[in-house]
């Protein structure tokens, strides 16, 4: 995207109109970790119950195609702070997998960055920068010490840490975590009780701090960690849900429901906030999710189920990238839904648009995402563009190393997938097969091959890391 169509987006129209004379509204961003398209009741969630979010939608815009930038946390969570494509950041993998450098397995994959570079400009800045309050609370996982978010544009900052999962939900947070038994904590987080939960307590700082913006306008990165593993909800929640599973519902693990039920009250408690000290009225919130559902195992059971969509975290397919987005904004076509591909790179331009922002000139000229703030007003529209990149060059349980286009053809909407591991290719129509159960690659030989075509100028555009083959590896059996 070039310097003058990003400026042109973010200036259309000046500050967004409803605000306070000001032209300065809060931000509420709420990031859940790992929450599937389908884990809350407004996108069809059978077993969880989140009355909350379901007000939410009400009263806001419901997205029914917003993509997380990255199957996993770390490259999606650059993605927001910058607008950028996690493959022009070079980060593609989350932190702790990017220090272990290379697999070398049937490709070798590539080297990657395991910290944002201060180079880059973050929302924060540009809001601090504009007299904004800048709250960080949660997870962080974009990098060591010298990358938290007090260097990356924030003035607080609860929780944010190196680590990407709590070693437990429960007070004091601490404890060994994983097969290695590495001993972890949540920073922060002092004079606690017994069996207080990390969900709530992360509210409670976040309430402290809106409270003690004291008029200022303010941007909250609330970053939950929950519905990461462990998955360890509050017990009288998790039996709740275990008398309520039943022969064929979808999901069907009790401790992961307990856990979206208290990230739903949290987001409740965060709403009644905001219309009690009146500030609703000036609000933009904004909850999502950094990638798709975990859907493999932990201690004996599926985490979720993310149909009808397919896969999960990891994968490109959608159940990996599709993820929840409601937003809601003074002015807004409150209970609508919109179907227009959005993206987490959106969010920075978004953000800039609706506080009337510029940016940073230089910044703003390689950034990816585009402002998705008419939507808002008009779920109905389109935006300008027509294509959505994806690039996960690495391993994980769901795939193997892969890139992905989407691009809108007429009536179609075209998804390209290409495996690095012998360049196998998939083709799916998301129109009529959301599930992406057919695949068209020999029936379209001419979409594949234009496809193709742009997703590789995009990978020298951007810059992307690739993996190579590896002259090691012994041929697949038969």
């Amino acid at each position: 995207m070039t310097r003058r169509s990003f400026l042109g987006c973010c200036l259309a129209g000046g500050a967004w109109r409803g605000f306070a004379a000001s032209g300065r509204p809060n931000f509420v961003f709420i990031l859940a970790d790992d929450l599937g398209w389908a884990d809350t009741t407004p996108y069809g969630a059978d077993l969880h119950e989140t009355p909350n979010l379901e007000r939410l939608a009400r009263e806001g815009v419901r997205f029914t195609r917003a993509y997380a930038a990255s199957p996993v946390c770390s490259p999606t969570r650059a993605s927001i702070q910058t607008g950028k494509y996690p493959a022009r950041l070079r980060i593609t993998i989350w932190r702790e997998a990017a220090l272990r450098g290379p697999e070398r397995r049937a490709v070798i994959t590539p080297a990657v960055a395991a910290d944002l570079p201060h180079e880059e400009v973050t929302i924060a800045e540009v809001l601090r920068e504009a007299g904004y309050f800048t709250i960080h609370i949660g997870k962080w996982h974009l990098g060591g010490a010298e990358h938290y978010p007090e260097t990356q544009g924030y003035d607080v900052n609860i929780g944010g840490s190196v680590w990407g999962a709590p070693a437990t939900y429960f007070w004091p947070y601490r404890g060994p975590f994983g097969q290695a038994g590495e001993y972890r904590y949540v920073p922060g987080l002092h004079l606690g009780r017994s069996g207080e939960y990390l969900t709530d307590r992360l509210t409670d700082e976040a309430l402290k701090m809106m409270e003690a913006a004291a008029g200022r306008p303010f941007f909250l990165n609330l970053c939950y960690h929950t519905v990461h593993t462990p998955i360890e909800g509050k017990p009288e929640l998790v039996e709740h849900y275990r008398r309520r599973i039943a022969p064929g519902l979808h999901h069907r693990n009790a401790g992961y429901a307990a856990m979206v039920r208290c990230l739903d009250e949290n987001v409740g408690r965060l709403l009644r906030y905001l219309d009690e000290r009146g500030l609703a009225a000036n609000t933009v919130v904004i909850f999502t999710s950094d990638n798709g559902g975990y859907i493999n195992v932990w201690r004996g059971e599926q985490v979720t189920d993310n149909y009808p969509l397919r896969s999960g975290k990891g994968s490109l397919y959608e159940g990996g990238i599709r993820v929840p987005l409601i937003v809601r904004a003074p002015g807004c076509a409150a209970g609508r839904t919109c179907e227009e591909p959005v993206c987490s790179t959106d969010f920075y331009p978004t953000m800039l648009e609706l506080a009337g922002l510029k940016g940073d000139p230089k910044h703003n000229a390689t950034v990816d995402g585009i402002s998705f703030a008419k939507l808002l007003r008009r779920p109905e529209e389109r935006l300008e563009r027509d294509e959505l990149y994806f690039h996960y060059p690495h391993y994980y349980a769901t795939t193997t190393p892969v890139s992905a286009i989407l691009r809108r053809e007429g009536g179609r909407q075209w998804k390209l997938l290409e495996y690095f591991e012998g360049g196998r290719v998939e083709l799916y129509d998301l129109a009529g097969d959301p599930g992406e159960q057919r695949d068209l690659a020999q029936q379209f030989p001419d979409v594949v091959r234009r496809l193709r075509e742009r997703l590789h100028a995009w990978w020298k555009q951007v810059g992307a890391p690739l993996p190579t083959p590896n002259p090691e590896a012994r041929p697949a059996a038969n």
